[in-house]
């Protein structure tokens, strides 16, 4: 962008939520946004304001309202997904660009979607995209609403999809996932309790979880997700298990993982050093290592990243970036 260039107007829609507010608290200093409204996901929402982004953004987030993104360019959902796949044609319509936080556009599968995602239309709507922005980069500038992946299979497609690709993998892959709380959302329920999970970790949604087959739509594998909620307010870590072709050895797994992220900014490659979450939150990067045992062909990547920025709104600003040819980091480092 030249001097005197005007900014991206912006806006974001679910801005109390965990991802919203940290969109907002993103988009407030971005150079190149220009931060026009913060709004609810629902007409009723009281105003309210956000005292831990005082000085970065002084805004008020108000009730949802399609008018008053009226001077945006670019509309951020950061809601669940009914109200997504209900508002999304709508805001396509007034001419609004659209990236989505939630799952409502992730499933290509008409059969799927209307299992996991029941409230979006069928079909989906004209440019549509589904980003893994390390993937799909070149693909984002086209595209009308840009489907962002869920949190958990950000970590495992970045884990596994280079050595897919490159045909390197055989039989089925187990991703085995732990998230801390706020991968929960902002809604409170038993689960969510301080009183429920701290001192303890608990498995969830075994054979049925919505992610399955947003991995195997990505992996072309079959996949045995189990996720996993830890006592962490942020941070993922996921152990992917998967098979190796015979004479694929470490050092063609390694030689792969580093051509396909050699140009990933947010992408760091730590080999036999395996990561930590604490090594990630609060910033957007994905740090991945792994093992390979060459004996039996068994691999084993573990990844990190912050579920609210690399999982969700930071993420979703790297599509903001590519849609508009800035730099992938611009207002993310």
């Amino acid at each position: 962008m030249t001097d005197g260039q005007q900014r991206i107007g912006v806006g974001v829609v679910g801005a109390t939520g965990y991802g919203g507010q940290e969109l907002v608290r993103l988009l407030a200093r971005h150079p190149q946004a220009e931060l026009k409204v913060a709004l609810g996901s629902s007409q009723t929402e009281q105003p309210r304001t956000l005292p831990g982004l005082a000085r970065i953004w002084d805004g008020e987030i108000t009730g949802y309202s399609p008018d008053a993104l009226a001077g945006c360019d670019v509309v951020f959902l950061s809601t669940p997904e009914a109200f997504a796949a209900t508002s999304a044609a709508e805001l396509l319509a007034r001419g609004h660009r659209v990236i989505d936080l939630s799952g409502a556009f992730r499933l290509k599968d008409p059969a799927l979607r209307a299992k996991f995602y029941p409230a979006t239309p069928d079909p989906l709507p004209d440019g549509t995209l589904y980003s893994l922005p390390e993937f799909d980069g070149p693909a984002v500038p086209a595209a009308h609403l840009i489907s962002c992946p869920g949190c958990y299979p950000t970590a495992a497609l970045l884990s596994l999809l280079p050595l897919s690709r490159a045909g390197l993998l055989q039989g089925d892959a187990i991703v085995d996932a732990k998230s801390g709380i706020s991968g929960a959302g902002k809604g409170a329920s038993e689960r969510t309790h301080f009183s429920e999970n701290h001192g303890s970790v608990a498995a969830y949604g075994l054979f049925g979880h919505r992610h399955t087959p947003e991995m195997e739509q990505a992996l072309g594998l079959p996949v045995t997700f189990t996720p996993h909620l830890v006592p962490l307010d942020r941070g993922i870590l996921s152990t992917t298990y998967a098979r190796l072709k015979p004479g694929v050895t470490a050092a063609h797994v390694a030689d792969t993982m580093r051509a396909a992220y050699v140009h990933a900014f947010f992408v760091r490659l730590t080999g036999d050093r395996l990561p930590e979450i604490k090594h990630v939150v609060h910033t957007n990067f994905c740090d991945i290592g792994w093992k390979v045992d060459d004996a039996t062909g068994r691999l084993i990547v573990v990844a990190v990243l912050d579920n609210l920025l690399k999982g969700a709104a930071g993420q979703a600003i790297q599509q903001f970036n590519l849609l508009y040819g800035f730099p992938e980091t611009e207002g993310l480092l």
